[in-house]
């Protein structure tokens, strides 16, 4: 499926500051880019892999705005597997890269909820486990625009229930690496996401290989082009600025082509 992609993004900026910009969807074997374009009005970037050289990183450091416009094409060719019915990997026979996907984090405290899942989940493991808890997170929990906020982890959203994409996420991520599934947080573009915007996923590891998983339900795997992928929010934001950043516009489209 090709997806179209624009992106604005405005700000101002009160003094000299460096902002880490994570937007370019990411050339991968399941998704092929054509036709990109930024322009950054005249900003030089400096680019560095972004994590699990999934993506890129854009180093930009500016005195008084950063405005980015970004277009490209997006040709998704993904396989989707039936979660159900694949294995889960033993934690001693993990690709060295995908360990720290175990551990807990900063917004997924996964050891918070390692005997909720052993009673909430008896039995279960591997995929089966994986779509029991996805089911968890899309039936238990509310989608709120305005419920939480930055600083908001799973923990606090397992009490409240309810959130954004970027909570049903984390709880997702928790829950499965409470479960020995390593599992990482993917920032990705996504057709049918309402309002527009940036969006996450969760990935999760099944029998040798990641997949996607969004428990908001606005998303299929075939339907989201991957930006960057990461521990948690911390790793995949958008733009992080080290210094005072007011944004003035922004605007994010996905189309089908």
């Amino acid at each position: 499926m090709p997806l179209k992609i624009d992106v604005l993004l405005d700000y101002a900026l009160d003094a000299p500051t460096d902002c880490l910009v994570q937007i370019n969807a990411a050339a991968l074997p399941d998704q092929a880019i054509r036709n990109e374009t930024l322009n950054a009005h005249g900003a030089e970037a400096r680019i560095n892999p972004a994590e699990d050289e999934i993506g890129l990183r854009l180093w930009f450091h500016e005195a008084e705005a950063l405005t980015l416009e970004y277009t490209t094409e997006v040709r998704i060719d993904r396989e989707v597997r039936d979660i159900g019915a694949l294995s889960m990997d033993s934690p001693a026979d993990l690709p060295r890269d995908v360990v720290k996907y175990l551990l807990p984090s900063r917004f997924c405290p996964s050891d918070k909820f390692m005997t909720y899942l052993s009673t909430a989940f008896p039995g279960l493991t591997g995929g089966a486990l994986a779509i029991e808890l996805e089911e968890f997170v899309r039936r238990n929990f509310t989608y709120v625009p305005g419920a939480s906020g930055p600083e908001t982890s799973a923990l606090e959203t397992f009490v409240t229930r309810q959130g954004v994409c970027r909570d049903f996420a984390h709880m997702l991520v928790t829950l499965a690496r409470a479960g020995t599934i390593p599992a990482r947080v993917a920032s990705v573009y996504g057709l049918g996401v309402v309002p527009q915007d940036f969006h996450l996923v969760a990935e999760l590891w099944l029998d040798g290989a990641w997949h996607i998983m969004d428990p908001s339900g606005m998303c299929g795997p075939r339907d989201v082009a991957r930006i960057c992928v990461g521990r948690d929010a911390t790793d995949v934001a958008f733009l992080t600025s080290y210094g005072r950043a007011t944004l003035m516009r922004q605007n994010v489209m996905v189309t089908e082509v």
